[in-house]
């Protein structure tokens, strides 16, 4: 069973920056596509970013990180980065990390099999 773990979560002031890391275990990392998706306090799950298997070179934002977060991959590290620059209060949420285990990279939540357990991010103002 392909489990993921997510890392980098933390309280961070308005302006700052933080990198979130998704490490898989078990399964293929590198035929998977891999999302990040957020949910803050009396919110529904939103989509923020994802990006293609292999080598990554299709990725997709929402529109309101588009600018400001980059999504990337290691597949020799089994890992996923968000790197979260110019960090806005609105983007408080707990992140979590998917893995769609057929090698697409879309932006609705089903299309995940697996899912880790999220890592909150916190920005203050």
């Amino acid at each position: 069973q392909v489990r993921l773990e997510e890392s980098g979560g933390g309280l961070v002031q308005a302006g700052g920056s933080l990198r979130l890391s998704c490490t898989v275990s078990r399964g293929t990392f590198s035929r998977y596509g891999m999302g990040w998706f957020r949910q803050a306090p009396g919110k529904e799950r939103e989509f923020v970013a994802a990006i293609s298997w292999g080598a990554g070179g299709t990725t997709r934002y929402v529109d309101s990180v588009k600018g400001r977060f980059t999504i990337s991959r290691d597949n020799a590290k089994n890992t996923v980065y968000l790197q979260m620059n110019s960090l806005k209060p609105e983007d408080t949420a707990i992140y979590y990390c998917a893995a769609d285990l057929f090698g697409n990279s879309g932006s609705m939540g089903y299309e995940y099999e697996s899912w880790g357990q999220g890592t909150q991010v916190t920005v203050s103002s």
